[in-house]
């Protein structure tokens, strides 16, 4: 552009003095004829200085165009009609009764014998509870129920939900970039940011802002960088808030392409931290090849949690491990993971509004819900979790894939309020009340046992005209638990359920950049605590007859029928 400019310009220049010759003199066209002679010469130097310089000008333009940020993304807007059967509710905790029978008969309580003391009210409370101690049947831990299983059915006709999510890329240098993705995921109606506690998936936390519907607020699902081809080797380096959601097969029910880098059957959870890859390629010759070593942390037990009061017994949880794709061509992915988490608390930093039935009588009914930071009071122990996964994609666009997970934990006996790693919490009495209610701390978990879990996924698509019919099932024994609580199923993630799922949809492809869905999802589940690490799982049938206590509402089998459209841009 800039020689085409300077050619014109000279052109012009040498056309002039040949117009004007016939009117000017002798002396002046000579004159003239230097001037265009010189003139000539700055422009054979100029246009040697282009070419010489033209490819650094040219790259340098390139570069500043590049580094701009694109912007795509996908808008959901999605109606469900969820129904649950038989949700159970039996609040209750597991009481050291040795701990409280030696101190009632210590006199701690008061007179036993007595109807006015602290214990004489509470044996007038619990009429059952007062006949087992007489009878000297309270002996060493057992469940201290609050009352009766109230057992109901709960039906939600109508529940909409409307997802924003905006990706940012920009290419900062020929082998460095970034990428993020920016998510709003909201209820219609509702902007308060906080749930009332009736089950972990309606706790607030970092690893699943991104799949659990609040207000209108957009919250960084991911943010990274990547250092490509690091000394010209096929190492790369990546820090950041990684992307560790909707991974291979997650993917095929969202109708998109891999989401995430992990596998989708066993993590499905935001975290920050750093990958450092190698491709084999060139290796091994396997095409796709990529060997990944993840680290992460989970939770930050200091920094704002109150440490300079010196009080903090929690720990950071940090992660690591390995994520290999050991193929991936145009029809086959097969990938294997396996990684640890180090120091688990019992919990997350979160909040949540108190539900009514745990606030003192006096403010119950109010419509007012405190609402309630949170934050671990133990280390609960260390978790192990692996996954290997193949998908399949056949030549007429069939896409099938079979997915195997396992997770092990490693309590060391400690407990907070909620329980320990696959444990109840025990507690003891530590006094009675004036109106005979016990108040009681925890003294430890219930089992310091190593458990293990495993799960079972798979799925196919079969395309049909303008779109696609999709048909699923996962199964998770007693103690599976999975890093997928940021899917975003309202009933619950699926993946990490405990017992059986099926999934049925259609999706109906209406132009390339948007489609609808329909889809139904059935859940059996056969243990409560679906989706946490915190608590002994039980069986839900032992909770319906009262054998069993639960701190949450768990539920027994659940539907939800929805349907969706969306749109990329």
């Amino acid at each position: 552009m800039r020689k085409s400019i300077i050619a014109l310009c000279v052109a012009q220049l040498l056309a002039a003095p040949i117009c004007l010759a016939a009117e000017i003199s002798q002396d002046k066209v000579s004159d003239l004829q230097r001037q265009v002679e010189s003139l000539n010469s700055q422009v054979i130097e100029l246009t040697e200085w282009l070419e010489e310089n033209d490819e650094r000008l040219d790259d340098t333009e390139r570069h500043t165009a590049l580094d701009r940020i694109q912007i795509s993304g996908d808008f959901r807007t999605k109606v469900h009609t969820l129904s649950y059967d038989d949700v159970t509710y039996a609040p209750g905790a597991n009481v050291d009764f040795d701990d409280f029978a030696a101190k009632a008969m210590q006199g701690v309580f008061g007179d036993p014998m007595s109807a006015d003391s602290p214990i004489g009210k509470m044996m007038q409370a619990y009429p059952d509870l007062a006949q087992a101690f007489m009878a000297g049947q309270l002996q060493g831990v057992g469940a201290f129920a609050s009352g009766a299983p109230q057992q109901y059915d709960i039906d939600n006709d109508m529940f909409y939900t409307t997802r924003l999510r905006l990706n940012l890329r920009a290419e900062v240098w020929d082998n460095v970039s970034f990428s993020g993705r920016l998510t709003m995921f909201k209820n219609w109606g509702d902007d308060t940011d906080v749930q009332v506690f009736d089950s972990w998936r309606s706790f607030n936390m970092d690893g699943t802002s991104s799949g659990n519907p609040s207000g209108d607020d957009l919250f960084v699902e991911r943010a990274y960088f990547d250092w490509k081809n690091v000394a010209g080797s096929p190492l790369y380096i990546s820090f950041g808030r990684r992307p560790s959601t909707y991974g291979v097969p997650t993917n095929f029910r969202e109708n998109e392409k891999r989401g995430g880098t992990p596998s989708g059957h066993v993590v499905n959870f935001n975290f920050d931290g750093a990958t450092f890859g190698y491709h084999m390629d060139e290796i091994t010759g396997t095409e796709g090849q990529v060997v990944r070593l993840c680290l992460g942390q989970g939770y930050e037990s200091e920094y704002g949690n109150g440490e300079l009061y010196n009080e903090i017994v929690t720990k950071d949880t940090y992660l690591g491990g390995f994520n290999i794709d050991l193929l991936n061509d145009d029809n086959n992915f097969l990938q294997f993971i396996l990684f640890g988490a180090k120091d688990i608390n019992d919990g997350f930093k979160g909040t949540f509004a108190m539900p009514d039935m745990m606030l003192p009588e006096d403010q119950q009914g109010t419509g007012i819900s405190p609402v309630v930071r949170y934050q671990p009071g133990n280390v609960i122990g260390d978790m192990l979790l692996g996954g290997l996964t193949f998908a399949r994609e056949e030549d007429n666009d069939i896409k099938w894939f079979t997915s195997v997970g396992w997770t092990r934990s490693m309590p060391n006996g400690e407990a907070g309020m909620f329980g320990g790693f696959h444990s109840d919490a025990v507690y003891q009495v530590t006094d009675i009340d004036a109106t005979g209610m016990p108040v009681m701390a925890v003294s430890g978990a219930t089992s310091s046992k190593d458990r293990d879990g495993y799960s079972l996924y798979a799925g196919i698509q079969v395309p049909v005209g303008n779109g696609k019919f999709g048909l699923e099932y996962n199964y998770g024994s007693k103690y599976w638990t999975p890093f997928t609580q940021a899917q975003d199923d309202p009933i619950g993630s699926k993946l990490a359920t405990r017992g059986h799922v099926g999934e049925l949809y259609y999706m109906y492809d209406i132009n390339p950049n948007m489609f609808i869905k329909l889809a139904g999802l059935y859940y059996d589940y056969e243990y409560s605590g679906s989706g946490t690490p915190v608590g002994e799982p039980q069986s839900i049938d032992e909770l319906q007859d009262g054998t069993a206590v639960s701190l949450l509402p768990v539920i027994d089998k659940a539907y939800d029928i929805n349907a969706s459209i969306t749109v990329k841009f």
